[in-house]
């Protein structure tokens, strides 16, 4: 099928079966952009696509990716500009961690598990949308990284800080390789933030802690602010933390 150029600006967000993802994708759509919802199972990224009101849903389109796939991968920028014809935005949001992760305990194959939907599958998908965006002149890439990825913790665990500081080196990267292209990236740095990911952890936190914690939507409004400054600027790293 023919690519349709589409008249609004287009956003692939990943991990927008919840948490930033969610709320990102929701928030480019609210804005009046066109948005690729993608995760690993259908069922959470149309939820997302149903939280949002009738006439902002018609923008939103659910295709669901397994990031440690590469074929799949492949298949998702594929169809994303085939039904929509450019991207200006990706957002690498998917995030995944372990409660067995200090590292007596971590093991090897849940290393791999939590690199590759960390760190791998968006290095597959920054180098599966950079054709489009380098043919265009322009597009803006943006990595939600964790504070983890400044600096070690033990609750995040090993595999996730790694994966994080990893994801901090790609988006320098970009930055360093792409500027010429008009491409630019930037890397938030969250503190906590009250998603479902925290029920991963090996004691999850009390309602009480969650409070005090971000929102998603917190996360969200960075994510728009770092995408729709001027092609002229690059934020190229945002930390931010709860007030409390």
């Amino acid at each position: 099928m023919p690519a349709t150029k589409s008249t609004r600006p287009v956003a692939v967000v990943t991990g927008a079966a919840s948490g930033v993802g969610r709320a990102t994708a929701l928030k480019f759509a609210a804005e009046g952009w066109r948005v690729v919802v993608t995760g690993r199972r259908l069922e959470g990224v149309t939820g997302t696509v149903r939280l949002a009101p009738p006439a902002t849903r018609r923008r939103l389109l659910a295709v669901p990716c397994d990031l440690g796939d590469a074929r799949a991968i492949a298949g998702l920028a594929a169809t994303t500009l085939a039904r929509c014809g450019r991207v200006d935005v990706l957002v690498n949001a998917a995030g995944h961690n372990i409660p067995r992760r200090s590292l007596d305990e971590l093991s090897y194959a849940d290393y791999t598990a939590v690199m590759d939907a960390n760190l791998n599958g968006a290095l597959r998908l920054i180098q599966a949308f950079l054709p489009a965006m380098r043919t265009a002149g322009a597009g803006t890439i943006i990595n939600i990284s964790s504070e983890a990825g400044k600096q070690a913790s033990a609750k995040s665990g090993a595999a996730y800080v790694v994966s994080k500081f990893g994801m901090t080196g790609l988006t320098q990267t970009i930055n360093a390789e792409e500027r010429s292209n008009g491409i630019r990236a930037c890397c938030i740095f969250p503190g906590d933030i009250d998603t479902p990911i925290l029920e991963k952890r090996p004691v999850p936190p009390t309602p009480e802690a969650r409070a005090r914690m971000m929102r998603p939507e917190d996360i969200a409004a960075c994510v728009w602010f770092a995408a729709t400054l001027p092609a002229r600027a690059t934020v190229e790293e945002i930390l931010i933390r709860p007030s409390r």
